[in-house]
């Protein structure tokens, strides 16, 4: 074991764990390790906000399938990270959050950017480590990154920043990678019995097969049972769109197609996800998810097993191998699901088509407020605009999307045809997500176009990432909806409160001049015939090195709220009502 200093143990631990790029602040808590970075090939990438490198951290990590790598100064630093972290908690990102602390010597005495700040993350992270003496920087480094890829999720790392220095002998242990199976034997034959009598299969394919690398392992089973495959929400890339077996996407603003389709269902394969309850909520009006069906879930975690959903099958594995051993069972065996497999895939095709027909023709909400807002008015119907979005992407295009309500509309008319494509806070559901995600995307795959979906709301929170793209020759392309207005909140006042507003209308600069003066190029577009040209040119420029960000100007038509059930009409305001033939909201 040689002897060395414990930044040198630190920074040899990234170097074997293979890490490349670490974004973050600059702060006097680690330099000693930053010095050591450019000896050891690793780049560091200065970001505007430590919630930006967070998110970067997310996006590198989902995209190339290694470990996202975020680390900040002490204190005030450290807490900026929070939001980023919770993010990758709830979308299963092996990103290690580097947290430097104040020094172990005056811990408690209410020092220069002190706080606590492993309780801070407890919640959200797979795993905590803290380096108590400098001889355990390497061990416990390393149980870091080992921990975030075999829990798939963040993990803290906390070092007192006065255990950077300081010799000793160092042991760098090598990456540990864990082989997961299929699941038990008797469950995947349980399993296979169900599948075998179904006669109307349905596959939901989530977020484990893309952990996987299952994509084609599902299309195989797919295949072999002409079953139809949707998408769990927010994640459109699990499954190629192509595919004429794929029916897109559940959960808010979904697919209707699929929706209809999975209702059907006398069984189905929820591979890979927890079928998480804001995924499969009633939408567009159907109450979908079958009642009857019987339900074989399949994941790594045994606690998400019949967590949201009674489940009549639990299968404790990975969804690559388990859909290879579920296809192996099947491949002898009789299936009920082939004696009307044409019909189905006939079925399949016209609800498909019907879909997109109804989005093709959607050029208005059925919101009297909208409407009346819209009328006259000289811009983009949202839906239709992102019509023109969903045409232009670049067949291998990388796209990240905020929260908010434009941002939540396009879930129906994102569709990819490879995996590691699409990007969200998925559950957490938090603002001033898409650019940094899309930049940590770029950095891991620099030969994809990249580009963010924004609310002008939620650009406001991350815009200042566009010096990070041009400082540090970054290409993106974003794409910011302007419409003046915090939608998704507004659309629950609309519904709710009568149409009293506060504090969800918005006055914004021109967001292309701000880029300009950021040293991005800039665009306006207020027509719809320019939209697919504007995307299009700016994918080509990020392969010159520019970053674009595309201001898109749209109506304040707004589409369905995130949850009806989530708020109840005020009894304050059902009084007007009690002496009219009107019938009050429900």
């Amino acid at each position: 074991m040689p002897k060395m200093s414990a930044s040198e143990a630190f920074v040899e631990t990234l170097i074997a764990y293979g890490v490349k790029d670490v974004f973050g602040i600059v702060g006097s808590a680690y330099m000693d390790a930053l010095d050591l970075f450019p000896t050891a090939g690793i780049r560091f990438i200065p970001t505007a906000h430590e919630q930006g490198a967070g998110h970067m951290a997310d996006g590198y990590s989902r995209v190339s399938g290694r470990h996202g790598v975020c680390i900040a100064q002490n204190g005030p630093g450290i807490t900026n990270f929070v939001t980023s972290t919770a993010a990758a908690y709830w979308a299963h990102s092996p990103v290690v959050v580097i947290t430097p602390e104040t020094g172990s010597g005056t811990m408690g005495l209410g020092g220069f950017q002190e706080t606590e700040q492993l309780p801070i993350f407890s919640k959200i992270t797979k795993y905590q480590a803290h380096v108590s003496k400098h001889p355990r920087m390497a061990e416990l480094t390393a149980r870091c990154f080992d921990m975030a890829m075999s829990e798939r999720g963040p993990t803290q790392l906390n070092i007192p920043r006065d255990n950077f220095y300081g010799e000793a002998d160092y042991e760098i242990a090598k990456p540990r990678k864990i082989a997961r199976g299929p699941g038990a034997d008797a469950d995947l034959d349980e399993a296979a019995d169900l599948l075998a009598k179904a006669k109307f299969p349905v596959i939901v394919s989530g977020g484990g097969v893309i952990f996987s690398d299952g994509v084609a392992e599902c299309v195989a089973l797919a295949e072999q049972l002409s079953a139809p495959v949707v998408n769990s929400y927010l994640h459109n890339d699990s499954f190629p769109a192509k595919h004429p077996l794929w029916c897109g996407p559940l959960g808010y603003q979904g697919s209707k197609a699929a929706m209809k389709l999975v209702a059907e269902a006398d069984v189905v394969l929820a591979l890979g996800t927890r079928l998480g309850p804001f995924g499969t909520l009633p939408q567009h009006g159907l109450d979908y998810w079958p009642k009857n069906a019987k339900i074989i879930q399949v994941d790594s975690d045994h606690r998400m097993l019949g967590l949201v959903k009674q489940i009549s099958v639990g299968i404790v594995g990975d969804a690559k191998e388990a859909a290879k051993a579920l296809a192996y069972r099947l491949a002898n065996r009789k299936l009920a699901a082939a004696a009307n497999a044409d019909e189905r895939k006939k079925r399949i095709k016209a609800e498909k088509d019907a879909w997109e027909k109804e989005l093709d023709s959607w050029t208005h909400e059925k919101d009297g407020w909208s409407l009346d807002i819209a009328k006259g008015s000289p811009y983009m119907h949202p839906r239709q605009m992102l019509r023109e979005l969903e045409k232009a992407l670049p067949a291998n295009a990388m796209v990240s999307t905020d929260i908010g309500n434009i941002c939540s509309v396009s879930n129906s008319y994102l569709r990819f045809n490879q995996p590691n494509s699409m990007f969200a806070a998925m559950s957490f559901g938090n603002c001033g997500y898409a650019l940094p995600a899309v930049i940590g995307a770029k950095v891991a795959a620099p030969d994809r176009p990249a580009v963010a979906y924004v609310g002008d709301g939620a650009w406001g929170m991350s815009f200042a990432e566009i010096l990070t793209c041009v400082r540090e020759d970054i290409p993106v392309t974003a794409v910011v909806f302007h419409n003046k207005q915090w939608g998704a909140e507004k659309k629950n006042q609309v519904d709710f409160y009568d149409t009293r507003f506060l504090g969800v209308n918005l006055k914004n600069p021109s967001w292309a001049e701000v880029a300009r003066s950021l040293g991005a190029e800039g665009v306006t577009i207020d027509q719809l015939g320019d939209v697919g040209e504007a995307l299009e040119k700016a994918c080509d420029a990020q392969k010159k090195g520019k970053t674009t960000v595309i201001e898109v100007m749209v109506t304040q038509e707004l589409g369905d709220p995130f949850r009806r059930d989530a708020l109840k009409y005020p009894s304050r305001l059902l009084e007007k009502y009690k002496h009219t033939d009107v019938k009050a909201p429900a």
